[in-house]
């Protein structure tokens, strides 16, 4: 995972943004997201905030769309949601971490705020 600095605007040297695309990476920035770019997804947008993140698509009216669902990081990678023996985790590869009912609120509450942002502004 690679962070994307902010001078003026953010550099994805795979992409074309828009400028209602920016705006909506500026909005995103100045509500602390972190812009990154995780290199296997090359094609898409990844926001970070915290322990969660999620990949944004660029979508044809000009802005983004959640792309899959926002994920709790393991290692900075994403982290898929499981339930083994019983027992509800995140796991990545052979990385595995509880999904403690704080992780889960952890998630949650990142999951709804980026949707909320994500919202056209009046």
């Amino acid at each position: 995972m690679l962070s994307v600095g902010l001078r003026g605007g953010f550099a994805f040297p795979s992409m074309d943004l828009t400028p209602l695309q920016l705006v909506i990476l500026e909005r995103l920035h100045a509500r602390g997201y972190e812009i990154v770019a995780f290199p296997m997804y090359a094609s898409h947008v990844g926001i970070r905030r915290g322990n969660c993140a999620a990949l944004l698509a660029v979508i044809a009216s000009g802005g983004f769309a959640l792309f899959g669902s926002a994920s709790y990081l393991i290692g900075g990678n994403f982290a898929v949601r499981v339930k083994r023996d019983g027992r509800d985790l995140f796991v990545w590869k052979k990385e595995k971490l509880e999904a403690t009912a704080a992780r889960l609120a952890e998630l949650e509450v990142f999951a709804n705020a980026l949707s909320d942002a994500l919202l056209p502004s009046a």
